[in-house]
């Protein structure tokens, strides 16, 4: 944990001079032409137009934030070219990938910034990816997203994707806006945003949103839950600007696994009465639970956090063509997850006890008694809960000195970060096979006892870790305009990571009572009271280069070279994995602007060592070790045939394979198959039409195309996950400046598409029961909007 002088030292930047690094460029216009687009995610000083950029880039406007109607922040980079964004999890617990980037889950190569900080310094733990811990709501400007490029310089110096939430900011007059929403499945939503001036060159914003309900995954409670709060105060000097930020999230929701459903090759149906789009195991029957250890478990607590953010940023001119840039965050709160994780498939009651080799002597109802037939189909799922203290402080200094076409920036980074982690896995039980799942108990003819209250299993891993990072950092960037067309850029970083950590032994294999004819405990893993501890440090060398080249104000080209590298994360430290992962990244693009067309174009080429994928099933994480190369092509534009019609368009083409990447200790070579849980193919379409009635009311309608490719989901190749084709629409009326109706259709064809097979029961094909993750059903949502 952080001690009290740095606790001390984070309250204290809040009485500096400090200005928004995100904004020290003016706030853009979001109906703006492309080309005055000012980027400032992954740019060593005030940003850059974004027809100047050496780098791919995607800028998320309000108005494209709202077409996307985005069910979690995770989902809302489903936008991003190269990037496979699965938001099937729930509002929390989505898995991100990055253009080939191989990992297991969560989201390895994705750094979240708000106002250009990272907010928490590690990209993803086990159970954590940094969605999980901001939400998009009304007080969100813009959303920008660098991909490879300068990203590996800057901030924790990520090699993958970098996104930066950018705030609203108050205005010379006050304005507010109140927005309520509701889903056809019954969940509420409430937004409020006020802002305006607070004298001479200070302005306000506050706002956020309270939501509650019980999720299109009825569970039979109501797991999703909560809110967020933000705020700002800017200020003006003669020679630069005053930001301070502070957000409160406390919010919650259902975290949403795989299920099973029937696969006949690529074709996906329904299992019984579980529906694939809005069917979910957990019910009121398994929400609450008394766990073998003694410990309680609600499923209502989801998976969530409950956490402050706060923030600075200082901008000064202190010379000619001197400026000084500061900025700075800390973070403290939890991150917990409680879930119902399926730990076998559906088979009959009969050939479970079968493959106990036994047969059923009594199969009971656990709550109101009862016998239940040999025929029923059951599935085993145990209530996992992980619990995360999580505290991070950041900052970053540069000095930017420009001289006639020359800009030389100069930098230094500092973060500390810590989590103290509380893991109980495990906790199966006997369940039938159904929506809203009931819990069984079972004894065998012999008198062998399968269950006790319906548990077949206590915990088989637990964690009871205290772990603490810091990382140090220097960077270097020279930007020079060789000739009104030719811009170079280079860049230079050095960091060094230092990782401790203690951590409680578990026992494996317990049989807790001693008594052969329990089952129920005989395979248990108990914490000893012994501790063992992590040490790692390691410094890495980062760099890149970039051309860009304008043919004419509208045309342009630009190639880059960079090189990245990323730390060992806590997780694979505690597993004995001290590995660092590092990053070579080629790449290309065409960028073309005219009044018909707005074009993207950017060629890659990525090669990958040092990599870890790591997926928990029983008997604790289990490694791949190796590297990985993957070649592909992103489009991203849109064209305006006519007034007041325009077509969006993204799409991705991938080729990413593994190469030297091991598993089983070693001895099985994966090399050659391709990496995981991303598609060769992957594109959207959303053409808009905008209706005027007058010089205020206005009709725009819109519709989304979405195309995902095959995919595996295991390393081995073993589950395939069918290529799907989802349409998504929305309507919205604006009766006049102030009022405006929208509804939003989700999945409007109501399409079964997955995401995610079963990463604890490897080798499942078609033609059977499987479990697997799909995507959310059909679904509706009405909004009223009030801006005043």
């Amino acid at each position: 944990m952080l001690n009290r002088t740095r606790l001390l030292a984070s309250a204290a930047l809040f009485a500096l001079p400090t200005a928004a690094y995100a904004q020290e460029a003016p706030q853009t216009d979001y109906t703006a032409p492309a080309e005055d687009e000012i980027i400032v995610t992954g740019t060593a000083g005030g940003g850059i137009n974004r027809q100047s950029a050496a780098f791919a880039i995607t800028n998320i406007t309000a108005d494209a934030i709202a077409k996307a109607a985005p069910n979690s922040t995770a989902d809302l980079f489903k936008v991003i070219p190269g990037v496979s964004a699965e938001s099937s999890g729930g509002q929390n617990g989505a898995n991100i990938f990055v253009r080939g980037y191989p990992s297991a889950g969560d989201a390895e190569f994705v750094t979240l910034t708000t106002q250009g900080v990272p907010f928490f310094s590690p990209p993803t733990l086990s159970f954590l990816e940094n969605t999980q811990l901001i939400r998009v709501d009304e007080t969100i400007a813009r959303v920008e997203a660098v991909r490879g490029g300068t990203g590996a310089l800057f901030g924790n110096g990520q090699p993958g994707l970098t996104v930066n939430f950018v705030q609203k900011e108050g205005g010379s007059e006050f304005e507010g806006l109140v927005k309520a929403s509701i889903a056809d499945y019954g969940d509420v939503r409430g937004d409020l945003v006020l802002s305006g001036p607070l004298g001479d060159n200070t302005t306000f914003l506050v706002g956020g949103y309270y939501s509650t309900g019980h999720g299109i995954r009825n569970p039979g409670f109501s797991p999703e839950k909560g809110g967020q709060i933000t705020a700002n105060v800017r200020h003006d000097l003669d020679k630069g600007s005053i930001l301070v930020f502070a957000r409160y999230l406390n919010d919650h929701g259902q975290w949403l696994l795989p299920i099973p459903v029937v696969r006949d090759g690529d074709k996906v149906r329904q299992f019984g009465n579980i529906d694939p789009g809005t069917g979910a195991l957990a019910g009121r029957e398994t929400r609450l639970s008394l766990l073998p250890d003694g410990s309680r478990a609600d499923l209502a607590d989801g998976r969530g956090a409950k956490l402050i953010n706060l923030g600075t940023n200082f901008d000064y001119e202190i010379g000619d063509g001197l400026q000084v840039r500061y900025r700075a965050s800390y973070l403290n709160g939890d991150a917990d997850t409680t879930g119902l994780v399926p730990a076998s498939t559906a088979q009959s009651a009969s050939g479970y006890a079968a493959s106990l080799g036994g047969t059923i002597g009594s199969l009971t109802y656990v709550n109101g008694g009862g016998a239940v037939a040999g025929t029923q189909q059951v599935i085993r799922a145990g209530t996992w809960i992980v619990r995360k203290q999580i505290e991070d402080f950041t900052n970053d200094l540069n000095l930017e000195w420009k001289s006639g076409n020359n800009k030389f920036t100069v930098g230094a980074y500092f973060s500390d970060f810590s989590s103290n982690d509380q893991w109980n896995l495990g906790n199966i039980r006997l369940l039938t096979a159904e929506n809203n799942a009931r819990v069984l108990d079972l004894v065998l003819a012999d008198g062998r006892v399968v269950t006790n209250r319906g548990f077949t299993q206590g915990s088989f891993f637990n964690v009871n870790a205290a772990y603490d990072g810091r990382e140090y950092a220097f960077y270097a960037v020279d930007e020079y305009q060789i000739t009104p067309e030719l811009r170079f850029d280079a860049g230079i970083r050095y960091q060094n990571y230092k990782a401790t950590g203690t951590l409680e032994n578990n026992n494996f294999g317990v049989d807790v009572d001693g008594d052969a004819n329990t089952l129920y405990d005989s395979n248990t893993a108990v914490l000893n009271g012994t501790f063992n501890t992590i040490s790692y440090k390691k410094g890495a060398w980062s760099w890149t280069a970039g051309l860009n080249y304008d043919f004419t104000s509208s045309l342009g080209a630009y190639v880059r070279y960079n090189r990245g590298n990323t730390n060992p994360f806590f997780d694979n430290l505690r597993d004995g994995i001290r590995v660092s992962p590092r990053v070579d990244n080629y790449e290309g693009g065409i960028k073309l602007r005219t009044d018909l067309v707005s074009l993207y174009a950017t060629l890659f080429h990525t090669n990958f060592k040092g990599l870890v994928t790591t997926v928990i099933g029983n008997g604790g994480p289990q490694a791949s070790i190796g590297g990985a190369r993957s070649t592909g092509v992103e489009l991203e534009g849109q064209i305006r045939p006519i007034d007041n019609f325009a077509i969006a368009f993204s799409g991705t083409w991938l080729d990413a394979k593994y190469r030297n990447f091991f598993a089983n200790n070693g001895a099985t070579d994966l090399s050659g198959n391709r990496v995981q849980r991303q598609p060769k193919w992957q594109w959207r379409v959303t053409p808009s039409y905008d209706i005027e009635f007058g010089s205020d009311s206005k009709v725009s309608l819109y519709s989304t195309f979405a195309y995902v490719g095959d995919r595996f989901s295991d390393t081995g190749n073993t589950q395939d996950l069918p290529h799907y084709f989802k349409i998504d629409a929305g309507v919205t009326f604006d009766v006049n400046r102030a009022l405006t109706f929208a509804v939003t259709a989700d999945n409007l064809t109501d399409k079964v598409g997955l995401t995610e097979g079963d990463p604890r029961t490897i080798g499942q094909t078609g033609g059977e029961v499987v479990n697997a993750r799909p995507i959310l059903g059909r679904s509706f949502r009405f909004s009223a909007a009030y801006k005043f």
